[in-house]
């Protein structure tokens, strides 16, 4: 913590605090740390229970993915005040865990908007790779009735199933598209020079005409 403590950068947590985050680590600085301390559960779990920013990122750096049980990682994600922390447990965690597939299954039909967009974040990880045993047809009504009214994580996470949908299943790609026009989800969401937009129709647009260079 004293270490942590000592790479604290005002302009860094001015930056982040914009998105949510209230830590002032740069991410670069915090990774380097990580790979110096490598894989230590027990230390991971420490710094968890801090309920500091900071902390929770190290932890989920240095934690052993497959050691959490289902009922530690639905705790921890109800506790994951901040988007930071959320996405990182997310993607470098629970993807990792073999409760996923029941968390995932749990959490997108849970009543609060942030565990939601957990369990949306892990389907839409399983429409790119392993979408045996999906109903795309029916993620897709979900998605068409409830992302316009949605809370905007959970609004984001549906958006990026909609998009992916639309770029790994041609099949549904045209009522991807369609939905994405009609909602008009993240059409004015402002977008750096170079990157590619969020709204779901640019996205797909994108994304499969890259692949068709290749």
């Amino acid at each position: 913590m004293a270490e942590l403590a000592e790479l604290e950068d005002p302009k860094a947590r001015a930056v982040n605090e914009k998105h949510g985050d209230d830590h002032g680590v740069n991410l670069g600085k915090l990774r380097a740390l990580a790979k110096r301390l490598k894989t230590q559960q027990d230390l991971a779990r420490g710094l968890w229970d801090t309920d500091d920013t900071a902390a929770r990122l190290l932890a989920l750096l240095v934690c052993r993915p497959k050691a959490f049980g289902r009922d530690e990682l639905d705790a921890m994600v109800r506790e994951a005040r901040t988007p930071k922390v959320h996405d990182w447990l997310v993607n470098y965690v629970v993807k990792k865990n073999p409760h996923a597939e029941e968390l995932r299954l749990a959490w997108s039909a849970d009543e609060d908007p942030v565990v939601a967009s957990a369990g949306w974040a892990l389907t839409t990880e399983r429409v790119a790779k392993k979408p045996e045993g999906l109903d795309l047809s029916a993620l897709l009504d979900v998605i068409e009735a409830e992302m316009k009214d949605a809370p905007d994580r959970l609004q984001w996470a549906m958006n990026h199933c909609l998009a992916q949908i639309g770029i790994e299943h041609a099949d549904h790609r045209a009522r991807a598209m369609d939905i994405g026009e009609r909602l008009q989800v993240l059409e004015d969401y402002p977008t750096s020079p170079g990157c590619t937009s969020p709204f779901a129709p640019v996205w797909i647009t994108e994304i499969v005409r890259r692949r068709q260079v290749r």
